[in-house]
């Protein structure tokens, strides 16, 4: 049994699915993990995510939280604010949309040992149109080369991370680019990394933020300003990690 984790989830107008995503998780954690909880932070959902999230919140009770943002604060908006609520020893957090599937969970878990700091997903098949899959190896390929970002699949949100270090790093993004900031922040504190296989599924409901060419021009506006903050003008404190580099294996 995995000793201590919390479990989040970003939602924008996901009622249709955090009811199944939610049941399926709560399954999983009471067969591997011994002391968990869930969180779901509601980042200004204009269907009724909230309702849902009232019936959901009464039957899962204490062990399910709702964090609710009254205004739309963008993805890593979200994300900064699911690491804040957390409490255990890891976090866990995918999207809620449910194109990832927690059953997968114990496979990341089974990786995170003692020197981990972060175990992450990659995707072993993309199903998107194929436009987004295009788009997206553009973005992943781009940014892991401007940043030097070593996992190879920076845009799967599937991952663990160790919450010890989230305490040590600052994120400052409100849009997707908080993986490429979260990534990297953790790789330069040294910490061993590890990448498990998880598949991706066809989405069923709603449609992505990501993919409208507002937000990517906003994503890529962001990518570089991160570049300036995180690589040319990177602060002593993230610039000297606790090692030389991140240890990596695979799955």
């Amino acid at each position: 049994m995995f000793p201590s984790l919390s479990v989040f989830f970003p939602a924008y107008n996901d009622a249709p699915s955090l009811p199944s995503l939610l049941r399926a998780t709560f399954a999983v954690l009471e067969e591997h993990v011994l002391d968990y909880e869930v969180i779901v932070v509601n980042d200004g959902s204009q269907d009724n995510t909230a309702q849902v999230l009232k019936e959901l919140e009464a039957k899962y009770a204490p062990l399910l939280r709702v964090i609710t943002h009254p205004r739309n604060r963008g993805y890593g908006g979200a994300l900064r604010s699911g690491f804040a609520a957390a409490t255990k020893e890891f976090v866990f957090y995918t999207d809620g949309d449910g194109q990832y599937d927690v059953n997968e969970l114990p496979g990341l878990l089974a990786r995170a040992g003692a020197n981990v700091g972060l175990v992450n997903g990659f995707k072993l098949e993309r199903h998107d149109p194929a436009h987004r899959i295009w788009i997206g190896k553009a973005y992943n390929a781009f940014a892991r080369t401007l940043f030097g970002i070593r996992i190879r699949d920076i845009d799967c949100d599937y991952r663990v991370v160790r919450r010890s270090l989230l305490e040590e790093i600052h994120l400052f993004s409100t849009s997707g680019t908080i993986c490429v900031e979260l990534v990297k922040k953790l790789e330069l504190t040294g910490c061993a990394v590890r990448e498990v296989g998880v598949h991706h599924y066809e989405r069923k409901y709603g449609r992505s933020q990501f993919f409208r060419v507002r937000s990517l021009l906003k994503t890529f506006a962001q990518l570089l300003w991160l570049y300036l903050r995180l690589v040319v003008f990177v602060p002593k404190r993230e610039a000297s990690p606790h090692t030389a580099g991140s240890r990596f294996s695979e799955q």
